[in-house]
Order: C-alpha cells, then structure tokens, then sequence
C-alpha cells in the first residue's frame, strides 16, 4: 500500500501537533501535570490557546499524545507492509504488540506520569478508539471484496481487545490497594508482561480475522473460481 506524502498544509498541522505534544509532556515533568494549564502548553508551542484547541480536547489528551503519538498509523502500515502470506490475524497481532512494547526515553516518561494520575490513565485508554480508522482501511484492502462492513467491525474489535489487555496491565486483578490506588489517583505499577496480555486479549479475535480471510482467498488446495 502506497501513501501519498504529505502537503505543505498537511506537514505544518503535523508540526504544530508535535509542538504542542513535547511542550505538554516537558510542562507536566518539571511542573507535575496539575500544574499545568492549556494556556501554558500552548505558550510554550508559539501558537494561541484557541489553536491548541484545533488539536487536543484538554491537557490530558496532549500530555498522553506524547506517548500515543501517530501509533494507530503506525500499526495500520505495520499490518500493510506484511507480506501477503502472513495470516492477517499474526499481522495485526504482531503489529499492536510491536507499538505498543517499543517505547523510547520520551515514551517512558510519559507513561510514568499516566501510571499516577486517574485523568491521564482514562485518556491513555480512551486513545485506543483511535486503533480503528487507519485499521479498517487497511484491513479492507487486505480482505479485497469482503466490504467495509467487515473490517470495521474487525478494527473495532482490535480496538476493544487492546483497551481490555491496558486496563488489565494498568489495574492489576486481586490487589484491593492496587485498585483504590488506581481509583484515588495514586500510583498504579503495570503488572505482568503487557506483549502476553496484549497477544491474549487478541486471541479470541483469531477466528474471525481466518474466517475473513478465507471468504477472499482461496485454500492451497482449491483455484480460484472452482465450484
């Protein structure tokens, strides 16, 4: 799958949006997230509060950017660019466990900031809504003649299936001070190894993605156009 690169237009709303995202997250290290106000972030930007608000709803929403930034693209041209053969369930399932593990020095200190406060831990999950519009796109080109209709609903469920894997990796079952924790807005330590609970949460998913793939393509064993 080709993507068309970017215009001028384009590129500048892309680096306004990676202003505003490095000004929230370096605001909310030096002065603790509750310290900091939109007005603050877009300051610190160049651009008016007015315009911050073209791009994120609220500070939470910019701060968790910095460590969700442009991944729902990014696991949608992960699944493209696997080769054909690849079941599209290992693609997908390969690609989320990929993006979601490989964080770098500023990703890290993003999630430390999410695991301490209720507010950035609800939008940390809210942003897997965002999984589904580039992934059903490229699933429907994957899956050719099935329709839209059927990789929505596959995106959206991958979509659920990741938010479930966070939410158990960031609230840890069995541990009642962990949960008040989480609830008060303390500090939560993720728990487990977040590839194992990410590859669980997806498995149940694996029979819908192969009875998707087999309504498009013919087995080894059957030509295409055979009755």
């Amino acid at each position: 799958m080709t993507t068309p690169l970017p215009g001028l237009r384009e590129r500048k709303k892309q680096a306004t949006r990676e202003a505003l995202r490095e000004a929230a997250l370096r605001l909310a290290v030096e002065r603790g997230p509750d310290q900091v106000r939109v007005e603050d972030i877009a300051e610190a930007a160049g651009v008016s509060p007015r315009t911050y608000n073209n791009y994120f709803a609220g500070r939470e929403q910019a701060i968790v950017s910095a460590v969700t930034a442009d991944r729902e693209a990014r696991i949608a041209a992960a699944v493209g660019a696997r080769p054909a053969e690849v079941h599209l369930a290992d693609a997908v399932t390969e690609a989320v466990v990929e993006q979601y593990t490989n964080t770098g020095e500023r990703e890290q200190q993003a999630l430390l900031l999410i695991t301490t406060r209720t507010a950035l831990r609800d939008a940390f999950l809210a942003a897997t809504a965002d999984i589904e519009p580039p992934l059903t796109a490229v699933i429907a080109e994957r899956l050719g003649d099935t329709g839209a209709h059927t990789a929505r609903v596959l995106a959206a469920s991958v979509a659920a299936a990741v938010r479930i894997a966070l939410e158990g990796w960031l609230r840890p079952t069995g541990n009642a001070e962990a949960a008040e924790g989480f609830g008060a807005g303390g500090l939560v330590v993720p728990s487990g190894s977040l590839p194992d609970q990410l590859r669980a949460a997806l498995a149940p998913l694996v029979p819908a993605f192969d009875a998707a793939e087999r309504r498009t393509r013919p087995s080894p064993s059957e030509p295409a156009g055979s009755a």
